[in-house]
């Protein structure tokens, strides 16, 4: 087999990890692959170690930042392969890859392949650990999947040419979240996806910061224009059923909840959201008394409750904290005076 992959890496700033991704793809057990990187006007060393790689690597500078998705559009112009495998600047990939991937394609004619994956955790104090593998497994249906939040690392995923030819470019405008806008219009184009059991890919990871943690309304935002654009990619291509409208409920649903604590006011449309997509919408809570109320109060109501009791119990575990807290620097202060008394006394 002599088909060439196309590895395409977006870097920005990725001293740290560059060189440790470029080389786990040269060390690929599949010998017909070609790397192109696309530097996003990196401000470190980044650029000195892609250009140390010589002829080994295809690589393109870029005068100013523009942001992963405008690198890997540029990236996807400037290779030539029949498959294409991303990978961002500071993960990683195990030698046999490739090879296991392109041979599952070959042989289930499938457009893309995923596959299991982990976490690599680096902690403030230069630790690092490896997580659990994570095993996203067969999906009955990847496009309900994927529009009910599903998400697989892009890390764990290879491309066949023809339906990234197919699909729309990777979204420029996306702040977050541009790989599952990128998955989700491919499979609307009538990408046929499988599902191949083993870890070969690493998501670094560092201590408790994410996109999501970094910014969370912007987060949110991003996954509620992804919804919004496959609602309406789904429609124009008249593939849109109950059960995709079941799907873009629920992740509205989800992205109300993670509103909550930042924006009512938001939080309160996206449960309106919810019901546009499926007014029949019930959430499968874990409480009982959730589920009761539901049943006789509605979805709208018992969320509005629910709502009212999460933030309550959140202001006053913040007002015991601080409580607590005072308490102990009140204890701690008359401590220190009783010894300093007691020192003068004897």
């Amino acid at each position: 087999m002599n088909k060439l992959v196309s590895i395409i890496m977006p870097c920005f700033n990725a001293q740290r990890w560059l060189q440790e991704a470029i080389d786990s793809c040269l060390t690929q057990t599949y010998p017909h692959i070609e790397i192109v990187v696309v530097d996003d006007g990196s401000t470190d060393d980044s650029l000195e170690i892609i250009k140390n790689y010589g002829d080994k690597i295809t690589w393109k500078s870029l005068p100013e930042n523009c942001g992963g998705s405008h690198a890997r559009n540029q990236a996807i112009a400037l290779s030539k392969g029949e498959y294409i495998q991303f990978l961002d600047a500071d993960d990683f990939i195990f030698p046999e890859k490739i090879a296991r991937q392109v041979s599952y394609l070959e042989e289930t004619g499938a457009d893309i392949v995923y596959g299991d994956w982990q976490h690599k955790f680096h902690l403030p104090d230069a630790m690092s650990y490896f997580g659990e593998v994570r095993v996203p497994g067969k999906q009955t249906d990847i496009l309900e999947s994927l529009l009910a939040n599903w998400w697989s690392a892009i890390a764990s995923l290879l491309y066949r040419r023809s339906i990234v030819e197919k699909s729309d470019s990777w979204d420029e405008g996306l702040i977050a979240a541009q790989d599952r806008d990128y998955f989700i219009n491919a499979v609307i184009n009538g990408a046929k996806v499988v599902y191949q059991p083993g870890c070969y890919s690493v998501y670094r990871s560092y201590g408790n910061v994410t996109v999501s943690t970094l910014s969370k309304p912007n987060w949110v935002k991003s996954h509620c224009y992804i919804l919004k654009k496959a609602e309406q990619k789904l429609i124009s291509c008249h593939i849109i059923s109950k059960k995709y409208k079941q799907a873009l409920a629920l992740c509205y649903f989800q992205m109300a909840r993670e509103s909550l604590l930042f924006d009512y006011y938001q939080y309160r449309n996206l449960l309106k959201e919810v019901l546009i997509q499926f007014p029949e919408f019930k959430m499968n809570s874990k409480s009982v008394i959730y589920n009761f109320m539901q049943t006789y109060l509605g979805f709208y109501q018992t969320e509005l409750i629910a709502s009212s009791i999460i933030l309550l119990n959140r202001f006053f575990s913040g007002y015991l904290r601080l409580l607590r807290d005072y308490c102990s620097s009140i204890n701690h202060a008359f401590i220190t005076f009783t010894k300093k008394n007691i020192s003068a006394m004897i």
